[in-house]
């Protein structure tokens, strides 16, 4: 069996072009940055990117693309947005029209595709630090929710914060506040630890993203932001289109975590 943890990011992005691959992310080329996928039209990016700049810990920008242009120049020169991403969804005013695994033909030339931080890659630090992540060790993809705390608004985008959920042992959850603290480009520290119910989230095993994974006795359920939040804000602004990646299926940059975070 293949090592996919050791990896190089174009690797991985070939596999993934080819079609060998359309399953999540997580585990994949440790060690270097993953990042979340909106793409809108031009004439709401600026308001999009004003959403992701009052909403930093949802949404924290890594690329933004010149309009028209599928190339991530900043974080991954060599690749293409439209082809090396496992798994993308198409939103057509706010609904979910279909899962592809490669979106060349739904590209149009005022296209601006934005890159944002992703919590896979503060999961290799935590393995790092003894900390295991559940969705790995179960082969699955990471449980994610919709929360009753609101994104702060900007212009037509607004929408719930969504966060991603990893059960933590009660002697590991300040150390991993402490680790994922390093990484505020890619979500930083916790934004809720313990009781669901208290941000909204009614059953701990139906996430509305992702899977449900094992909580076993002795864990706390600890919640960082996600994302996954604009696709949740586009179910709520309803734009003519809205491309993004499924949740889990990530973008692989050629980044090294260490340039995102304060090590």
């Amino acid at each position: 069996m293949r090592d996919f943890a050791t990896m190089s990011p174009a690797a991985v992005r070939s596999m993934i072009r080819q079609g060998k691959w359309a399953k999540p992310t997580a585990g994949m080329a440790n060690g270097f940055t993953q990042a979340n996928l909106a793409i809108l039209k031009k004439e709401l990016a600026f308001e999009f990117l004003l959403f992701c700049q009052r909403n930093p810990k949802p949404c924290p920008v890594l690329d933004v693309t010149e309009p028209g242009s599928p190339i991530p120049r900043l974080v991954a020169p060599g690749a293409d947005l439209r082809t090396d991403i496992p798994k993308y969804r198409i939103y057509r005013h706010g609904e979910l029209a279909e899962e592809v695994t490669d979106i060349v033909k739904y590209w149009e030339e005022d296209m601006v595709a934005f890159l944002l931080g992703c919590s896979f890659t503060f999961e290799y630090p935590l393995m790092n630090n003894g900390i295991p992540i559940r969705h790995i060790e179960e082969n699955c993809n990471v449980a994610m929710y919709k929360t009753q705390i609101p994104c702060i608004k900007a212009g037509r985008f607004e929408g719930p914060l969504v966060v991603s959920m990893r059960p933590i042992s009660e002697k590991d959850v300040i150390r991993a506040v402490q680790v994922t603290s390093r990484f505020p480009s890619v979500h930083g520290a916790p934004v809720h630890i313990g009781n669901p119910e208290s941000i909204g989230i009614k059953n701990i095993h139906q996430p509305d993203f992702g899977d449900s994974v094992t909580i076993k006795d002795g864990e706390i359920p600890v919640f960082w932001a996600c994302g996954v939040t604009p696709q949740a804000v586009a179910m709520q602004v309803k734009p003519e289109i809205m491309i993004t990646h499924a949740p889990g299926h990530m973008f692989v940059t050629d980044v090294r975590d260490e340039q995102f975070g304060v090590l």
